[in-house]
C-alpha cells in the first residue's frame, strides 16, 4: 500500500491537485512535502496536529517532510477561514512564541521513522525581502483577477481586507517556491481553507520554472454532533501541558462519542488498518466497554505527553471512575477537579452533610440534600453516603483543606472548609 491509499483509508484527502502524477512522483523515489503552521499563539492545538501527524505519515512512506514554521507570515496573517483582519502581534512576541511550537513540531516529527524531517522558520527568507524586488520579480506573476477569485479573498470582500492581509497569498507562494528551490520539495499539504494558497505557490513555481508541483488538503474536522473539534467547555485543548494538562488532554480523548472514535482512530493514530478496523467491530459489538476510546487516549497522549504522563493521567481517571479519591495527591485533586464547581464554606468542625451540602452548593434546600443523601446520590471524598444523620468534621477533610463531593456518577463539587 502506497501513501497515497493509506491517506484515502484514513478519510485524509479532501482534494489533490492530480491524483495520478503526484501518485507516479511519490511511487518513484522519496520526495520532499511541507506544510506550513502560522504562529497565532504560544502553543499547537489539536487542530493543528492532523497536518502535523499527516507529514509524519509521509515520513514513516520513506519521504522527506518540512514542518515550515510561520514566524514570518505570521506577521501578515492569513485570511484564509476568517470573517475579520486577524490582530497583528509584534515581531518578539512571534519570535517568542515560535521557541515553543517548534518545540513540540521536533517532538512529532523527530520521534520514530528513519527519515529526519526538518522544521524551517520562513522568517529565514522573508525577512530578507526587498520590497522592489519581490513586486517586480514575484508580484507580477499574480494577475489581480485570479487573486480575487480565490475563496480567501473572494469571501472577504465585503467585509473588507487590508492589503496586508491580500498580500499574504503571495508569501505563501513564496514559501513554496523557495523550498522547491533549496530542499526540491514538490508537495505542499494544508487544510482545505489552504487550497486557493497552496495551488497559487504551484502556479508561481510552473510560471518560473515550467516545473510541476502538487497539491494536496486535509478535510477540516467537525464532530458527528455539529460541535467544534478540539474545544471542550474549558476551552480549546492545547499540546503545550501547562495550557493542557495530560490529565485533560487524556480526558478529551476518552470521551470521543462512540460514533467519531473509529474516524478519530484512522485520522490521529499510526495503527495499522486491521487494528483499527478490529477496534471498530468491538465498538459496535460492546461500546459500553469503549475499549476504542482507550486505545485513542492512550495513543495520543502517549505521542503528545509520554508514557509517564499517560499512565499518571489513567490513575486519575480510574480514581474518580471508582470513587478512589483519597489515593489521590494534592496536586492530582487540584489539578483534575479544577473546572468543577467550587467553594469555600466557613462552618465549625462539626457540622451535619445536609447543612453541609446546602452550604457547600450543592443542595439548594435540606429537602433536597435529604433526598440525594437516602438515594445514596452523595459522596464524600469517595464513599457513598446514604445516613442523612452523618456529620462532617475538620478531620474528614482531604490535605486539611478539601471535602470532594461527588452527586450522582459525574458531578463532582470541590468544597474548601476552613473555620
Amino acid at each position: 500500500m502506497d501513501i497515497l491509499e493509506d491517506l484515502k483509508y484514513r478519510g485524509l484527502i479532501n482534494q489533490v491537485t492530480d491524483w495520478e502524477g503526484l501518485g507516479k512522483k511519490l511511487s518513484k523515489r522519496p520526495q520532499v512535502l511541507y506544510c506550513g503552521f502560522d504562529v497565532t499563539s504560544d502553543s499547537l492545538q489539536l487542530g493543528n496536529l492532523l497536518p502535523l501527524l499527516t507529514l509524519k505519515r509521509f515520513q514513516l512512506f520513506g519521504h522527506k517532510p518540512i514542518a515550515l514554521l510561520g514566524n514570518g507570515t505570521s506577521l501578515i496573517g492569513d485570511p484564509s477561514g476568517k470573517k475579520a483582519e486577524r490582530i497583528l502581534n509584534s515581531k518578539k512576541t512571534v519570535a517568542d512564541w515560535s521557541k515553543g511550537i517548534k518545540r513540540q513540531m521536533e517532538k512529532v516529527m523527530f520521534s520514530g521513522g528513519k527519515n529526519k524531517a526538518k522544521v524551517i522558520g520562513n522568517y529565514d527568507w522573508l525577512g530578507k525581502i526587498k520590497m522592489i524586488d519581490f513586486i517586480r520579480d514575484i508580484g507580477k506573476h499574480f494577475p489581480i483577477g485570479a487573486m480575487l477569485a480565490k475563496e480567501s479573498v473572494k469571501s472577504r470582500i465585503e467585509a473588507g481586507i487590508s492589503f496586508t492581509e491580500f498580500s499574504y497569498m503571495l508569501l505563501q507562494s513564496y514559501d513554496f517556491l523557495r523550498l522547491c528551490e533549496d530542499y526540491g520539495c514538490i508537495l505542499q499539504i494544508g487544510g482545505s481553507d489552504q487550497w486557493g494558497n497552496i495551488t497559487a505557490g504551484i502556479d508561481l513555481i510552473r510560471k518560473i520554472y515550467q516545473v510541476e508541483t502538487y497539491g494536496l488538503t486535509i478535510p477540516l474536522i467537525t464532530k458527528s454532533d455539529g460541535s467544534k473539534f478540539g474545544k471542550t467547555e474549558a476551552g480549546a485543548v492545547w499540546l503545550d501541558a501547562q495550557k493542557t494538562s495530560p490529565y485533560q488532554f487524556y480526558q478529551f480523548w476518552i470521551n470521543v462519542d462512540d460514533q467519531d472514535v473509529v474516524q478519530f482512530l484512522k485520522y490521529f493514530t499510526f495503527l495499522s488498518h486491521e487494528e483499527i478496523d478490529s477496534l471498530e467491530e468491538e465498538t459496535k459489538l460492546h461500546p459500553e466497554k469503549r475499549i476504542a476510546q482507550k486505545v485513542l487516549a492512550k495513543e495520543m497522549t502517549v505521542l503528545i505527553h509520554g508514557e509517564k504522563n499517560y499512565e499518571e493521567a489513567e490513575k486519575i481517571s480510574q480514581a474518580l471512575f471508582y470513587g478512589k479519591i483519597q489515593s489521590l495527591s494534592k496536586k492530582q485533586i487540584e489539578e483534575v477537579l479544577a473546572n468543577v464547581p467550587s467553594s469555600s464554606v466557613k462552618e465549625p468542625d462539626k457540622i451535619s452533610l445536609v447543612d453541609f451540602l446546602v452550604s457547600a452548593g450543592v443542595a439548594p434546600s435540606k429537602r433536597q440534600a435529604r433526598e440525594d443523601v437516602e438515594s445514596s446520590a452523595i459522596s464524600i471524598n469517595g464513599e457513598i453516603c446514604s445516613d442523612i444523620e452523618k456529620s462532617l468534621r475538620f478531620s474528614d477533610r482531604l490535605f486539611n483543606e478539601y471535602i470532594v463531593i461527588r452527586k450522582g456518577k459525574k458531578n463532582y463539587f470541590l468544597v474548601k472548609w476552613g473555620k
